[in-house]
């Protein structure tokens, strides 16, 4: 009888694969057919080229999958299926003006299914509408002028974070514990959290939620996307609790609307007199932290790897530039607007970093209606991707491009729409200059303090989807002498 009932179990399962393949495999072909779009290949039913488009990454080369079809069909447009979904990739300048300039006439922005579960919205409402309200809310935040006031908050944050993980030790692992710190500003910043356990029991939740995002969306026990979804829902649940006590503080005075973004969000009310719900409110804290997060300890790590391993006099350089802002300080001063826009040869630095090895590699849009672009058709309906990597590592745009020159961004830097880390147009990163201030907060407490030196020496740099130095980035930390 037990093995009747699995018997049985396992027909269902494979009738299940079955259709599923079926209708999977035709809505997966059908795309294809029509007439003068742009050249590329299918690949394998429902998998596409997913398989190559990943490879590439894991392999630590993501921009060959886009150079090697550009070369293949002589052409910076072409067409693909990656993630299921039919997909025309934009390579060059020219294709991300074009993306750009045509957010919500052409084109929209698009979240793969697992971006959807792990953030679910109102169903009132959808994820395009969510991101329109959070953009109406974050500029009086996360502008250059609005950011000025969390520079002493973001030093006081780093000054503790080197004091208890980095000083006393003759080694450490980077990239854990620049996630570490670029959480624990999104904290104080965002919601005023100070607490270092409060912080912490919110931190290793965001890294399933985030490895989540990246994962085949096989929502099993056991599985990275349903380890995320769990992931989301603890932290929406801390998330929810925090809203609550922040809306008693508000009411009896023990809090300010100005205090920060979630006081904010509680009092924001839309055109229409409309209050947010508190669920939205948790749902827009929790894509802030995963937007503050994950990118930019990325590129911290970088910076230390790029410091480490690069001639002396790029780090000497930016140390002398840091120190002459340090000795400017009295004794306990912390750092300030003033000093953040001195740190300009640092900056053009951290910029040649982001370059080389932009922590998003691109983004989807979607194609709202049939146009032409470079003499194709382009269908409603179709995703469209952009690479970050097709303009950094192009000769055309950036001459000897694997060469580290911070002096690309001297003067009036890269031509436009060749430098495209932060993406551009209306979805450009809002917390572009938020994301600058915090990485050369941890440069100027990084280098005033260590020489670093890394323990795998041009180690493998993989992408998943961000990139990721080998073993995390063991250092040997090499303290200036007072």
């Amino acid at each position: 009888m037990e093995q009747l009932y699995y018997l049985t179990l396992v027909l269902l399962f494979v009738s299940f694969v079955s259709v599923s393949f079926f209708i999977i495999f035709y809505r997966h072909r059908s795309p294809f057919s029509v007439p003068n779009l742009p050249p590329g290949k299918a690949g394998f039913p429902v998998i596409g080229e997913s398989l190559e488009f990943l490879s590439a990454g894991r392999k630590g080369l993501p921009e060959k999958f886009f150079s090697d079809r550009m070369t293949e069909y002589s052409s910076k447009v072409f067409k693909t299926s990656i993630l299921g979904e039919p997909t025309v990739i934009f390579c060059g300048a020219a294709c991300n003006k074009f993306l750009f300039s045509n957010e919500n006439k052409h084109v929209i922005s698009w979240w793969p299914e697992n971006v959807k579960k792990l953030f679910p919205t109102n169903i009132q409402t959808n994820s395009k509408e969510e991101a329109k309200k959070l953009r109406n809310i974050l500029p009086q935040f996360l502008s250059a002028k609005a950011i000025q006031r969390y520079v002493g908050i973001m030093d006081t944050v780093a000054q503790r974070h080197f004091a208890l993980e980095w000083e006393n030790n003759t080694q450490v692992t980077v990239l854990p514990l620049a996630k570490r710190y670029t959480f624990g500003v999104a904290s104080r910043v965002f919601m005023s959290i100070d607490d270092l356990n409060q912080v912490a029991k919110l931190a290793e939740p965001l890294n399933q939620v985030n490895a989540g995002i990246i994962s085949m969306p096989i929502n099993f026990p056991g599985t990275v996307f349903n380890r995320g979804i769990k992931a989301s829902k603890f932290i929406r649940r801390e998330l929810l609790r925090i809203v609550k006590q922040r809306k008693v503080e508000l009411a009896n005075g023990m809090s300010t609307p100005t205090q920060d973004i979630l006081s904010h969000m509680l009092i924001y009310c839309d055109e229409n007199g409309q209050y947010l719900a508190e669920h939205d409110i948790v749902n827009k804290i929790l894509g802030l932290l995963i937007g503050s997060h994950e990118t930019t300890s990325t590129v911290c790590t970088f910076v230390v790897k790029y410091l480490a391993e690069l001639p002396q006099n790029i780090y000497e350089n930016v140390y002398q530039e840091q120190m002459a802002i340090a000795k400017s300080k009295a004794p306990g001063e912390l750092l300030n607007w003033d000093d953040i826009q001195k740190m300009k040869y640092s900056w053009n630095v951290a910029c040649e970093v982001i370059r080389l090895n932009p922590p998003a590699q691109g983004a989807f849009r979607e194609a709202i209606n049939d146009f032409i672009f470079d003499g194709f058709s382009i269908p409603k309906g179709w995703k469209l991707y952009w690479s970050a990597n097709s303009t950094h590592k192009n000769p055309e745009y950036f001459p000897e491009p694997e060469k580290f020159d911070p002096s690309r961004f001297e003067g009036t830097g890269p031509a436009p729409y060749t430098y495209v880390p932060f993406g551009g147009g209306p979805s450009m990163c809002p917390g572009k200059e938020y994301a600058r201030m915090e990485l050369l907060v941890f440069m100027h407490n990084l280098v005033k303090r260590f020489k670093c030196e890394t323990l795998f020496p041009n180690g493998n740099v993989t992408y998943n989807p961000t990139p990721i130095p080998a073993k995390g980035l063991p250092v040997r930390l090499i303290p200036h002498r007072s």
